[in-house]
């Protein structure tokens, strides 16, 4: 098998997922065209040497539909036979896709590929692509789909996390963000956006509230208060009787954001690298993605951290700095408790909380981040992690080169 390195990374700013946000009036197949094109303009990628690119997508219809990647790979000048695809797996999507690209490329298939998302929340709305989850009565009846802020609350619940330690999470997400932002830290592989007539719309992250403190969170009320009354906590407290009620804790403040952005990822061989005349940045040391007990839909990220460490040889121990996708501010926190890892070692430049999540990006963007940051602070290892819907989540470990 082939060593899998990762040679570049680039992302878009996140933009307001709204219709006054500055990425709305970009349509996704020129955001993620934009952002391909960048990514070769940096690496000096030939696009002939690339077997397979892949953009997670969760919401793939309307604009985002009809395999989007095929088409932004033609409009961002990558050849007739440049080939693409879209992956859905939820949250994880953006991940999936550069494992998938470091498999081909293990496995000798082809010398490079790209993994990456797109996700233009602005514009097609999430979970406007229905399906048998939200409408089929008799797959609910046996398989219910919980929405992931009842999860999030449920897993607090569970965990003993209380309001008052999620909002300090969140207050801590956007000075980490607020910081890393005003500091550069971002810039190295950040895209500026133009739209179609050249001009730049979009040059850094928007959804950061600097100036958040823990008072303004407690302000706001429970988000999912009501679709828990609507039934989901009784169905839960059937599932886990040792719980007598739910405690509905997170709000839109320690929440993850809605908002539009791309992301890009190019991953090769070590043969890629000398045939380019480029350096490997980091290499993939292990892989993997789980599915877990479905109504705790966002507690998977500490198994699959559990099965990825295994399968690379190392202990928690074993990493410097973790990216673990603030879905909701419990997710991190929980994480953090049962691995006794200091929270001075996770999501150290702020999170989804502050930055916001395009669903289908995430994953490959805070992979990016990982990268990034490991060079700044002259780290070696790192682990990126994120749960989603249903109870799957993925892990992934990378080591400086």
């Amino acid at each position: 098998m082939n060593t899998a390195f990762i040679y570049e990374h680039v992302r878009t700013p996140r933009g307001k997922g709204r219709e006054d946000g500055a990425l709305h009036n970009v349509t996704p197949v020129h955001l993620a065209a934009q952002t391909l094109s960048a990514l070769r303009a940096l690496s000096g990628l030939n696009p002939k040497l690339v077997g397979d690119v892949g953009l997670g997508i969760v919401t793939p219809v309307g604009e985002q539909g009809c395999d989007l990647t095929r088409f932004a790979l033609l409009e961002a000048g990558y050849g007739d036979d440049a080939v693409g695809y879209q992956l859905n797996r939820f949250c994880t999507s953006g991940l999936d896709t550069v494992k998938m690209a470091a498999g081909i490329v293990a496995s000798g298939q082809t010398e490079a590929a790209i993994g990456g998302g797109i996700e233009m929340m602005s514009r097609v709305t999430m979970g406007s692509d229905g399906g048998a989850a939200y409408s089929d009565p008799e797959l609910r009846k046996r398989f219910p789909y919980i929405p992931n802020g009842v999860a999030g609350d449920l897993m607090a619940t569970l965990n003993g996390i209380t309001r008052e330690d999620v909002d300090a999470y969140a207050a801590e997400s956007q000075a980490r963000a607020t910081v890393a932002r005003e500091e550069g830290r971002f810039l190295k592989s950040l895209v500026p956006v133009e739209d179609v007539q050249g001009n730049v719309v979009l040059e850094e992250d928007e959804a950061i509230r600097p100036g958040t403190t823990v008072e303004k969170l407690a302000q706001l009320k429970p988000a999912f208060t009501q679709m828990g009354e609507d039934g989901y906590d009784e169905l839960l407290k059937h599932v886990y009787p040792e719980i007598d009620a739910i405690e509905h804790i997170h709000t839109g403040g320690n929440s993850s954001g809605i908002v539009d952005g791309a992301c890009a990822v190019l991953v090769g061989s070590e043969m890629f690298g000398k045939i380019s005349g480029l350096q490997p940045r980091v290499k993939i040391r292990a892989a993997a993605s789980i599915a877990s007990e479905p109504h705790l839909s966002l507690g998977g990220v500490i198994p699959v951290t559990e099965k990825v460490l295994q399968q690379a040889n190392m202990q928690i121990e074993d990493i410097d700095l973790f990216e673990v996708n603030e879905a909701f501010a419990v997710v991190p926190l929980v994480y953090a408790k049962h691995f006794n890892i200091d929270r001075d070692k996770i999501n150290t430049n702020g999170g989804s909380i502050a930055l916001g999540h395009p669903l289908g990006a995430t994953g490959a963007i805070l992979l990016g981040t990982l990268v990034d940051e490991l060079e700044r602070r002259e780290l070696a290892t790192g682990l990126v992690t994120l749960c989603a819907a249903a109870g799957q989540s993925t892990a992934l470990i990378i080591e400086r080169v």
